[in-house]
Order: C-alpha cells, then sequence, then structure tokens
C-alpha cells in the first residue's frame, strides 16, 4: 500500500516543500529550474534517478498560502492535486508534512491531523510555547507526530557517530551556524543530541555581536553554539574529547532530507517512535531558555522550563 503525503507550505526563505517533495516523488527538471529556487535546483540536478523516491510513498496533495507557488511546487515536483484549503486534505492523505519554519503556525496546523488520527513531520523548531508542546507530548509519545532538523541525520557526521567512544571523556563541543537562534540553533542541537550520551543542564547567553549560547551538560561538558545572523551559510561542528579531537562541515542537504523523510515514513509504515520524546523536548526547552537568558541576561536552567 502506498502512503499518501500532503505537503504543507511555505514560509519566507524556506524551499522544503521543493526539496522534500522532489525526493521523494522525483520532479521535473523544467519545473523545478523555473521555482524561483535555484539552490534547490542546482544540487538536487547533480544526483543520479536512483537517488529519488522512497518506496511505498508519494506526495498526492500539496498546499501553500499562494495559488500560483502551489502551482509551481505540484509541477515541479510532480505532485498531482493541489488543494485550495489545507484542512481539505484530512482523510485524504495518510500522513503529512508541515514543511514550513515559521514555528508559530506549527500547532494550528498540525492539531487538526493530530487530532485525526493522522501522522504529522513538522519542519524545525516545533514549538517554542510550553502550552503547546505539553499538549504535542502526546503525540511524541505514541509515535504520531515527529520533528527535527535534518542535521540530525547529516552523513558527514556518521563517523563521529560512531566512533564518538574513541573520543573520550567530551570536554567542549563548539558549533556554528548563519541566522537565528529559533530557527538554526535547533540545527546544530539535533546534529550534537544525535552523538553525545550527555544532556542538557542549563543555558547562558554570552555577550557578544551575534547569538552565542553557552549549554552546560550533566557531564561536565559544555556545548556552545554560534548564530552568526547574515553570514555565509556554513554549518561546523567542533568536538573535542580527552583522547581526540575533530572538525566536521555539513553541508550536504539532499542525504539529511532524504535520510529524515526516510525516518518519518519509516515510522508511519510501521507506527513506531523514531526520536526518543523527552529529546525532542529538550532542545525546545533548550531553544527557550535561549530565549529567557538574552532577555533576564542570566544563566537559566532547563528544569526552569517545565514541561
Amino acid at each position: 500500500m502506498v502512503i499518501k503525503l500532503g505537503i504543507l507550505g511555505i514560509s519566507e526563505g524556506n524551499g522544503h516543500p521543493y526539496s522534500f517533495s522532489a525526493i521523494i516523488n522525483g520532479y521535473s527538471d523544467t519545473g523545478l529550474k523555473n521555482s524561483g529556487w535555484p539552490v534547490i535546483y542546482n544540487y538536487v540536478r547533480q544526483k543520479d534517478l536512483a537517488d529519488f523516491g522512497i518506496e511505498g510513498a508519494k506526495v498526492t496533495h500539496a498546499w501553500t498560502q499562494d495559488r500560483e507557488i502551489t502551482k509551481r511546487l505540484c509541477t515541479a515536483s510532480l505532485i498531482p492535486n493541489m488543494i485550495e484549503k489545507w484542512e481539505d486534505m484530512i482523510g485524504q492523505i495518510d500522513a503529512v508534512i508541515i514543511a514550513r519554519d515559521d514555528y508559530e503556525t506549527h500547532f494550528s496546523m498540525a492539531m487538526p491531523f493530530l487530532g485525526a488520527g493522522g501522522f504529522v513531520f513538522v519542519d524545525k523548531p516545533l514549538a517554542l510555547n510550553v502550552e503547546e508542546l505539553k499538549e504535542f507530548h502526546p503525540f511524541l509519545e505514541n509515535g504520531q507526530l515527529m520533528s527535527c532538523s535534518g542535521m540530525r541525520y547529516a552523513g558527514e557526521l556518521d563517523s563521529i557517530r560512531s566512533t564518538i567512544d574513541e573520543y573520550g571523556h567530551i570536554n567542549l563541543v563548539r558549533c556554528t551556524a548563519p541566522n537565528s537562534w529559533e530557527k538554526y540553533g535547533v540545527h546544530m542541537l539535533d546534529a550534537i543530541f544525535n552523538i553525545v550520551p550527555s544532556r542538557p543542564v542549563s543555558v547562558m547567553m554570552l555577550g557578544a555581536n551575534h547569538t552565542s549560547a553557552a549549554i552546560t551538560m550533566n557531564d561536565g561538558s559544555l556545548l556552545q553554539i554560534d548564530c552568526l545572523g547574515r553570514s555565509p551559510a556554513k554549518f561546523s561542528v567542533e568536538i573535542w574529547g580527552s583522547n581526540k579531537s575533530g572538525k566536521w562541515e555539513i553541508s550536504d542537504n539532499f542525504t539529511m532530507f532524504r535520510r529524515t523523510l526516510w525516518h518519518f515514513i519509516n515510522s508511519v509504515r510501521n507506527k513506531k517512535v523514531i526520536i526518543p520524546p523527552r529529546l525532542t523536548i529538550d532542545i525546545m526547552r533548550i531553544l527557550i531558555a535561549g530565549r529567557v537568558s538574552k532577555h533576564e541576561q542570566r544563566q537559566i536552567l532547563l528544569d526552569e522550563i517545565q514541561v
């Protein structure tokens, strides 16, 4: 049986509806070229045809806030059904991908699908509102809801994920990303918490011209994340352990997105929780704690953010 997927978008600066749909369905070269997303077109067209498609799944329905954008999306990513109202997808699809990172809209769009028993993937970050996270929590627990950054599955980090024990005691992890703490800090949090076993205790925003967060871990190590605002779109991870150290640059969007979608579709097929629910919640708590720390200019214990 084919799992029918709907895709909802779009938010400013985020082309995930195009890339996600193309990875699952394949794409029209002319359609994607004319979509207005040249970066996506350029990295997608470098892939072999065998890299496209996830067995047993198709994006069959699409909606965006703008009919013309929806039309371009459907043409680019071979989506047969263009929906006028996103609510009309309920009952017509098996699962929905909310492929927009304006987190303020996530709750209102996800809950009708979840309440109807559907499966939902929400683009990062899931929510930065404690009450919304509390209502999302049961759906994370029962496997209906999945949310993460694709960096959780970055191919460049495969080697460190499989050899982290060789690094000894981790003393320092340092990450850099462009843009904002809320939308891009989560990239690095998902990447790191799929590598290290330690867990966050507190967050302190540092004085700098950009957003710089110092996250104290329960083993005494430090995770520092610098979101550099308007800067080159580069993501890096550095890890210093008692035995060895390493540095990685992350740039392969296609692989991380394909893996993310594969895991979501697998979770729908097998009705299985993929990411520990508490981890998803804790990453959101770190983002919230960072905002509070910046506002109150003090260290925030994660226990202060009760979800």
